[in-house]
């Protein structure tokens, strides 16, 4: 629809200006791009840099929310599983989940009930159903205290969350859309039935006009919304600000599935399999009114999870056993409720026609039901955008995703995973994987016509090589080696701390000729 030039190259008139580059304004770009509007993406710092990379990292129909009676949430998201599994499959996959029973705690009775609602509340075509599972027997029982004998287990998605944005970005820009980085939103009124609005700071500070504004600014929404209060009526969204914290240990033996481990406060954690040698163990959930990018786990937050773990693991872990730690803060839609736990996982979309030219703000929100909220938003633009196309994106495969086959996501992965290693036979099965599960069939453009790892250039530490740096670049907004090590990759997870800085150093070093 209506896109104009500035003398740059970039849009000074875009139909869609959407604030905030974590999942849901990815998503939203990519939605509504693919409808045929214009759009302009503008994040102030780096994609998923902020909440949406600093997730649990499962696509997951959340079993707990059926005790706060979240029927539709958990049905939503269920649905979406599936939707998403057959998407990306190449940064999405299966994970079973074992669940043991604990005296005292939830009854068997209602742990079977909400397992069996789970299988039922929304089609499941690839994922197994919920089973008992004898934990004397069971690989997953090796990790566990031989106390534990029994059990459930049910399945669910693990996702690269980091990179399951930045392909919603690619997305966006496959389909026409501007997506800009590190280019903050400063100010925004309304004049003429549009916005007309800044973005960027000194000499890169530049003047857009939308026609409309969608704010999923996150933990910032309601600081963006508040840009917008000259052409409101009613006061800002409020968000509900809850950290969740992690910790990554090395792989815990035996607990090679994901262990969803209880506390006497009513809560759970996870212990989920990562990155072939680790275990991510978490998440809390605290009240937090402090810069989201200033998050930081408490001592006291390390203390919990370790003593939830020690509780149900054969070996208890210490703190020396901690190789990363992070925290997100979550924006949820504040519903009252007194403990941070229990405020709902939903999200919230409000549109605002005051001034003349529509705002929709995002409140809430999780990663698994990230494109149906996208969907959502976009379609509250229908009144100023008529001619729009329908909502494609639940077919629509991400970047790298179109691995072929007609069955499982998981077997037409694996399928084209064994093509791929066959024309790359210069090269180690577990490198092939690692460049396979990161990118897809997008890895051949970073292989090229390489023959041996030699061919990629400099390794800056556990297999990461400039070409694939140089990729990043080019084609995903990677701009410093925090963006590289951490959010493209999670190859700093592999090095020590000395190699870290080390590597940091020479990526930064490189970067600006590659």
């Amino acid at each position: 629809m209506t896109t104009i030039q500035s003398p740059d190259g970039t849009p000074a008139m875009v139909d869609v200006l959407v604030i905030g580059g974590g999942i849901n304004g990815a998503g939203i770009a990519a939605d509504a791009a693919t409808r045929g509007l214009s759009v302009m993406l503008a994040e102030a710092e780096d994609l998923a840099g902020a909440t949406s990379s600093a997730s649990s990292k499962l696509i997951h129909g959340g079993l707990r929310y059926l005790e706060q009676w979240a029927f539709r949430l958990v049905r939503e998201a269920l649905a979406e599983r599936e939707v998403l599994l057959s998407k990306a499959p190449h940064i999405i996959w299966p994970m079973r989940f074992v669940l043991p029973h604990v005296d005292g705690m939830r009854s068997k009775l209602t742990l079977r009930a909400g397992l069996f609602l789970y299988d039922h509340l929304a089609a499941r075509p690839s994922l197994p159903g919920s089973s008992s599972v004898d934990l004397t027997t069971d690989p997953s029982g090796m990790a566990l205290s031989p106390a534990l004998t029994g059990g459930f287990s049910y399945w669910d998605c693990w996702v690269d969350d980091a990179r399951l944005v930045v392909l919603n970005a690619m997305a966006a820009r496959l389909a026409g859309a501007t997506v800009l980085t590190r280019t903050p939103v400063t100010a925004m009124r309304v004049e003429a039935g549009v916005w007309r609005i800044a973005v960027g700071t000194g000499a890169s500070e530049r003047h857009v006009t939308a026609k409309s504004v969608v704010n999923a600014g996150g933990p910032w929404v309601g600081r963006i919304a508040g840009l917008t209060l000259g052409a409101r009526n009613a006061p800002p969204p409020s968000v509900r600000l809850v950290k969740g914290s992690h910790i990554v240990v090395p792989r815990i033996a035996g607990a090679d599935d994901a262990l969803i481990l209880q506390h006497p406060d009513g809560r759970v954690i996870f212990a989920l399999p990562i990155e072939q040698a680790f275990t991510l163990i978490g998440t809390t959930d605290e009240s937090y009114s402090g810069d989201p990018r200033e998050a930081a786990i408490s001592t006291a937050e390390i203390d919990y999870l370790l003593a939830i773990a020690n509780r149900f693991l054969r070996q208890p872990l210490t703190r020396d056993d901690i190789v990363w730690q992070f925290s997100g803060v979550r924006p949820l839609d504040d519903d009252g409720s007194e403990r941070a736990s229990a405020v709902s996982r939903d999200y919230r979309l409000e549109r605002d026609d005051a001034g003349g030219a529509p705002v929709v703000h995002v409140i809430g929100g999780k990663i698994t039901t990230y494109r149906r909220l996208a969907e959502q938003a976009v379609d509250l633009l229908q009144p100023t955008f008529p001619s729009m196309l329908p909502c494609a994106t639940a077919k629509a495969v991400l970047p790298g995703g179109d691995v072929g086959g007609k069955g499982h996501p998981a077997e037409n992965f694996a399928a084209w995973f064994a093509a791929f290693s066959a024309r790359h036979t210069g090269f180690e099965s577990a490198a092939l994987l690692r460049l396979a599960r990161r990118y897809g069939t997008r890895a051949d453009i970073i292989l090229g016509g390489a023959r041996t790892t030699a061919d990629l250039g400099t390794d800056f530490g556990a297999g990461l090589s400039a070409r694939e740096v140089g990729y990043l670049k080019a084609h995903e907004w990677a701009m410093t080696a925090e963006d590289v090590l951490w959010r493209r990759t999670k190859t700093a997870l592999h090095l020590s701390s000395t190699e870290r800085v080390r590597a940091a150093e020479a990526i930064d070093a490189a970067l600006p000729g590659l």
